[in-house]
């Protein structure tokens, strides 16, 4: 997949900070691109949107299920290894108001490419970086109890695995 676009979803408050902080930490690469975020379409559950689909029709159906969805507070698991990877990641439950918020959209019916995986929700805290062994466990022992505030929902169009990325917009969850 060359282009696509993907919907992310800012974590924010303090579990923000503090997942920004463990990235700082072990993947510096990941913590440059910005505030830490689960992406809601373009991975798991659903791939990225077709590049060629109006982006009107895309701003609307978000714009909805913005206005449609209140505003979340989600607790984080602890860190895992993604699907037997060196990806570590804090998945979120696949169920309740995130999944709705994710079906909501998918239900658009909107050409994607297909996901990699099912419906899967998560914060990366490491991707880029492979940890030597003594790292890894590090990491794997933190622990983020505050909740994932999640208020936004951003659509961007990203070229060739994240090389560049373009914001299209961005919607309140006022639900």
């Amino acid at each position: 997949m060359k282009s696509g676009l993907f919907v992310l979803v800012p974590i924010e408050g303090a579990a923000g900070e503090r997942i920004a902080s463990i990235q700082r930490e072990f993947d510096p690469r990941l913590a440059a691109q910005g505030m830490p975020h689960l992406t809601l379409i373009g991975s798991s559950g659903m791939g990225p949107i077709d590049a060629a689909t109006p982006r009107e029709a895309v701003a609307e159906v978000l714009a909805r299920a913005a206005a449609e969805t209140a505003p979340m507070r989600l607790p984080l698991g602890h860190p895992i290894r993604f699907m037997q990877s060196d990806v570590v990641v804090l998945l979120l439950d696949p169920h309740g108001p995130l999944r709705a918020l994710h079906e909501r959209i998918k239900r658009a019916g909107f050409a994607a490419a297909p996901p990699r995986f099912a419906f899967t929700p998560h914060v990366t805290l490491s991707f880029y970086r492979e940890q030597p062994r003594d790292r890894l466990r590090q990491l794997l022992a933190h622990r983020v109890t505050e909740p994932a505030e999640i208020r936004h929902l951003r659509l961007y169009h990203t070229w060739e695995h994240n090389v560049k990325t373009e914001l299209l917009g961005e919607w309140e969850l006022s639900g």
